[in-house]
Protein backbone atom coordinates (compact mmCIF):
# COMPACT_ATOMS: atom_id res chain seq x y z
CA UNK A 1 0.00 0.00 0.00
CA UNK A 2 1.22 3.44 -0.82
CA UNK A 3 -0.10 6.73 0.55
CA UNK A 4 0.66 10.36 -0.12
CA UNK A 5 0.06 12.55 2.93
CA UNK A 6 -0.35 16.28 2.39
CA UNK A 7 -0.58 18.67 5.33
CA UNK A 8 -3.45 21.00 4.47
CA UNK A 9 -5.27 24.03 5.76
CA UNK A 10 -8.38 22.62 4.05
CA UNK A 11 -9.32 20.08 1.41
CA UNK A 12 -12.44 18.92 -0.39
CA UNK A 13 -13.78 16.43 -2.89
CA UNK A 14 -16.47 17.27 -5.42
CA UNK A 15 -18.27 14.86 -7.72
CA UNK A 16 -20.34 16.12 -10.67
CA UNK A 17 -19.78 19.70 -9.46
CA UNK A 18 -21.31 18.87 -6.06
CA UNK A 19 -19.32 19.09 -2.83
CA UNK A 20 -19.06 15.55 -1.47
CA UNK A 21 -16.79 15.95 1.56
CA UNK A 22 -14.39 18.45 3.08
CA UNK A 23 -12.04 19.04 5.99
CA UNK A 24 -10.26 21.91 7.64
CA UNK A 25 -6.72 21.65 9.05
CA UNK A 26 -5.30 18.15 8.78
CA UNK A 27 -4.20 15.64 6.16
CA UNK A 28 -5.32 15.03 2.62
CA UNK A 29 -4.33 11.39 2.04
CA UNK A 30 -4.22 9.68 -1.35
CA UNK A 31 -4.43 5.89 -0.96
CA UNK A 32 -3.14 3.35 -3.48
CA UNK A 33 -3.76 -0.37 -2.87
CA UNK A 34 -1.60 -3.04 -4.50
CA UNK A 35 -2.46 -6.69 -5.25
CA UNK A 36 -0.41 -8.17 -2.39
CA UNK A 37 -1.55 -5.74 0.33
CA UNK A 38 -3.05 -7.04 3.57
CA UNK A 39 -4.54 -5.77 6.82
CA UNK A 40 -0.99 -5.57 8.19
CA UNK A 41 -0.30 -2.84 5.61
CA UNK A 42 -3.50 -1.05 6.65
CA UNK A 43 -2.64 -1.17 10.36
CA UNK A 44 0.94 0.02 9.85
CA UNK A 45 -0.06 2.90 7.56
CA UNK A 46 -2.96 3.99 9.78
CA UNK A 47 -0.66 4.20 12.81
CA UNK A 48 1.91 6.13 10.77
CA UNK A 49 -0.76 8.53 9.54
CA UNK A 50 -2.13 9.57 12.92
CA UNK A 51 1.24 9.64 14.71
CA UNK A 52 3.39 11.35 12.05
CA UNK A 53 4.79 14.53 13.57
CA UNK A 54 4.64 17.08 10.75
CA UNK A 55 2.78 19.94 12.42
CA UNK A 56 4.78 22.78 13.94
CA UNK A 57 5.17 23.10 17.70
CA UNK A 58 5.52 26.45 19.49
CA UNK A 59 9.14 26.74 18.33
CA UNK A 60 8.24 26.18 14.67
CA UNK A 61 9.65 22.63 14.64
CA UNK A 62 7.65 19.81 13.03
CA UNK A 63 6.99 17.94 16.24
CA UNK A 64 3.21 17.56 16.54
CA UNK A 65 0.89 14.88 15.16
CA UNK A 66 -2.72 14.90 13.98
CA UNK A 67 -3.64 13.72 17.46
CA UNK A 68 -1.77 16.64 19.03
CA UNK A 69 -3.44 19.31 16.86
CA UNK A 70 -6.91 17.77 16.56
CA UNK A 71 -6.56 17.56 12.80
CA UNK A 72 -8.95 15.98 10.33
CA UNK A 73 -8.35 13.48 7.52
CA UNK A 74 -9.74 13.32 3.99
CA UNK A 75 -8.74 10.05 2.31
CA UNK A 76 -9.19 9.49 -1.42
CA UNK A 77 -8.52 6.22 -3.25
CA UNK A 78 -6.06 6.63 -6.11
CA UNK A 79 -4.98 3.54 -8.03
CA UNK A 80 -2.49 5.60 -10.06
CA UNK A 81 -0.17 5.61 -7.02
CA UNK A 82 0.65 2.01 -7.95
CA UNK A 83 1.98 3.03 -11.38
CA UNK A 84 5.18 1.55 -12.73
CA UNK A 85 7.02 3.87 -15.10
CA UNK A 86 10.03 1.67 -15.80
CA UNK A 87 9.29 0.99 -19.45
CA UNK A 88 8.04 3.43 -22.04
CA UNK A 89 5.97 6.51 -21.45
CA UNK A 90 2.63 4.95 -20.55
CA UNK A 91 2.44 3.96 -16.87
CA UNK A 92 1.54 0.36 -16.10
CA UNK A 93 -0.99 -0.33 -13.35
CA UNK A 94 -0.37 -4.07 -13.19
CA UNK A 95 0.36 -3.85 -9.44
CA UNK A 96 -2.97 -2.17 -8.66
CA UNK A 97 -5.38 -4.26 -6.63
CA UNK A 98 -8.70 -5.12 -8.20
CA UNK A 99 -11.94 -3.69 -6.86
CA UNK A 100 -12.60 -6.79 -4.70
CA UNK A 101 -9.41 -6.18 -2.65
CA UNK A 102 -8.88 -2.45 -3.03
CA UNK A 103 -12.28 -1.33 -1.72
CA UNK A 104 -12.17 -3.34 1.53
CA UNK A 105 -8.57 -2.29 2.27
CA UNK A 106 -9.26 1.38 1.48
CA UNK A 107 -12.34 1.27 3.71
CA UNK A 108 -10.37 -0.53 6.44
CA UNK A 109 -7.63 2.12 6.29
CA UNK A 110 -10.22 4.90 6.68
CA UNK A 111 -11.93 3.08 9.54
CA UNK A 112 -8.66 2.35 11.36
CA UNK A 113 -7.44 5.96 11.03
CA UNK A 114 -10.82 7.11 12.34
CA UNK A 115 -10.58 4.78 15.33
CA UNK A 116 -7.06 5.91 16.19
CA UNK A 117 -7.95 9.56 15.67
CA UNK A 118 -11.28 9.40 17.46
CA UNK A 119 -13.11 11.12 14.62
CA UNK A 120 -14.63 10.24 11.27
CA UNK A 121 -12.35 10.14 8.25
CA UNK A 122 -13.92 11.98 5.33
CA UNK A 123 -13.72 10.09 2.06
CA UNK A 124 -14.10 10.28 -1.66
CA UNK A 125 -16.01 7.70 -3.70
CA UNK A 126 -14.00 4.71 -4.87
CA UNK A 127 -13.77 4.68 -8.67
CA UNK A 128 -15.57 8.00 -9.15
CA UNK A 129 -14.25 10.88 -11.23
CA UNK A 130 -13.49 13.30 -8.39
CA UNK A 131 -12.24 16.84 -8.32
CA UNK A 132 -9.93 17.29 -5.34
CA UNK A 133 -9.12 20.75 -4.04
CA UNK A 134 -6.71 21.60 -1.28
CA UNK A 135 -4.59 24.29 0.25
CA UNK A 136 -1.29 22.58 0.98
CA UNK A 137 0.23 23.92 4.20
CA UNK A 138 3.97 24.40 3.86
CA UNK A 139 3.86 22.64 1.47
CA UNK A 140 4.46 19.42 3.35
CA UNK A 141 3.99 16.21 1.35
CA UNK A 142 5.15 12.78 2.51
CA UNK A 143 5.06 9.53 0.53
CA UNK A 144 4.81 6.33 2.58
CA UNK A 145 5.02 2.81 1.17
CA UNK A 146 4.15 -0.07 3.50
CA UNK A 147 6.58 -2.33 1.62
CA UNK A 148 9.55 -0.05 2.26
CA UNK A 149 8.70 0.82 5.88
CA UNK A 150 11.03 3.83 5.78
Amino acid sequence: MRIVVQRVLNASVSIDNQLYSSIDRGFMVLVGVERDDTMQDVDWLAAKTVNMRIFDDDQGVMNRSLLDVGGEVLAVSQFTLTASTRKGNRPSYIRAAGHELAVPLYDAYCQKVGQLLGSEVKKGVFGANMQVSLVNDGPVTIIIDSRLKE
